[in-house]
């Protein structure tokens, strides 16, 4: 019984761990971008706006917390992984359209 109750609270503390690291709405998370320009996510627009609850990406598709810089690449994407999983044209804009580039990239503005 007792191990029972333990394994329960450690279930408990690990879903409340992982569910603090997701982007809710109203935040966003930075990536580096390379030459394009950072990647901003925005958990509003993929949650809120999009019908999307973090189970829907996390942790099938993604860790529960920030990846390290250079972990998505696009050449992933464009071979459906990661963020191409739903961007791939049907689901959500294909990463493979280079006119949908900006609006996951976005440029300093003193470089525009």
């Amino acid at each position: 019984m007792r191990s029972t109750i333990l394994i329960l609270i450690l279930v408990v503390v690990i879903a409340l761990v992982g569910s603090a690291m997701a982007t809710p709405p109203g935040k966003t998370v930075e990536y580096e971008g390379g030459w394009a320009g950072k990647v901003i996510y925005d958990g509003t627009i993929h949650g809120t706006e999009k019908g999307m609850k973090c189970p829907d990406c996390h942790p099938a598709i993604f860790p529960m917390k920030k990846a390290p810089p250079g972990t998505y690449k696009m050449a992933d994407m464009i071979a459906g992984k990661n963020c191409g999983v739903c961007h791939n044209g049907t689901k959500a804009f294909s990463s493979k359209s280079f006119a949908d580039c900006a609006k996951c990239h976005k440029q300093a503005e003193e470089k525009k």
